[in-house]
C-alpha cells in the first residue's frame, strides 16, 4: 500500500496510509501521543529497575527512541522488543524528523543505528539499553512471563480488527510477568472486553490530545 509521510498537529511527522485513511500516530500529534500513552501512562510506573519492553507495531521507531531518551531519567536497564511485520524504508527513515522535534540532534546517529541494526539479534543500543526487532504477525508471539511493560501500537480496530481480539489479548497476557502493564492509545468497548475476558483488569485513563480515553491493563 501507497504511504505517505505527513506533519502531524505538533510539528512531528509520520506516516499516513491513504488507502485505509490511517496514520502510525495520531494526527493530533505523534511526539505528544507517544509521550502521554506510553511514557506517561506505562514506562513512569518504573524506577531504577531492570525492565523488559515488548512493543507491538514498531512501525517509525518512535516508542523505542523516546524510551531509550528517557531510560536515563529514570535510571532504567532496558531490554526492548520491537516486533513488525512490514518494517518501513531507509528514505522514511530519513525523512522523519523526530531527532529535531525531540531536540536530540546529538542522538540522530542512535536513531539511525535503531533502524539500522539486523533482525532477530539482541544488541546493545547503548550502555543500559538493549534492542531486539523481530519481524513477525503479532499471532505467532508465543513469549511467557517474560515482559513487565508493553506498548500495544497496532493500527486501529476500525482497519485491523484482527489485531484486537481476544486471541491477540490473551498471547500478550501470557507474555507479561505478574503485575506486568498494557498500554494502548485505544479506548474501544470491545477492546476492553477483550481484555477483561482474557483476564486482565482494565482502567480507563485519560487520553492523549484528540481523544478522551485510553486503557491501561494490568496482569493480576
Amino acid at each position: 500500500m501507497e504511504r505517505k509521510i505527513i506533519i502531524t498537529a505538533d510539528g512531528s511527522s509520520t506516516i499516513h496510509i491513504p488507502e485505509w485513511n490511517e496514520q502510525y500516530h495520531s494526527k493530533h500529534g505523534a511526539i505528544q501521543e507517544a509521550y502521554h500513552v506510553f511514557i506517561k501512562s506505562g514506562l513512569s510506573l518504573y524506577k531504577n529497575k531492570e525492565i523488559r519492553v515488548l512493543e507491538i507495531g514498531f512501525g517509525t521507531g518512535l516508542n523505542c527512541f523516546i524510551t531509550l531518551l528517557e531510560s536515563k531519567k529514570h535510571n532504567l536497564k532496558i531490554d526492548y522488543v520491537g516486533v513488525e511485520a512490514y518494517p518501513i524504508s531507509n528514505n522514511e527513515v530519513e525523512a522523519l524528523n523526530y531527532t529535531s522535534e525531540l531536540k536530540a540532534e546529538d542522538k540522530s546517529s542512535v536513531f539511525k543505528q535503531i533502524h539500522d541494526c539486523v533482525w532477530e539479534e539482541r544488541l546493545k543500543i547503548q550502555d543500559d539499553f538493549y534492542l531486539t526487532k523481530q519481524k513477525k504477525f503479532f499471532k505467532e508471539i508465543d513469549d511467557e512471563n517474560t515482559f513487565d511493560l508493553i506498548y500495544f501500537d497496532a493500527f486501529g480496530a476500525r482497519v485491523q480488527p484482527e489485531l484486537w481480539t481476544e486471541e491477540i489479548f490473551e498471547k500478550m497476557y501470557i507474555a507479561l510477568k505478574n503485575d506486568g502493564v498494557l498500554v494502548t492509545y485505544s479506548a474501544k468497548g470491545s477492546v476492553r472486553r477483550a481484555m477483561l475476558a482474557v483476564g486482565f483488569v482494565v482502567e480507563r485513563l485519560e487520553g492523549p490530545p484528540g481523544k478522551r480515553e485510553m486503557l491501561r491493563a494490568i496482569k493480576k
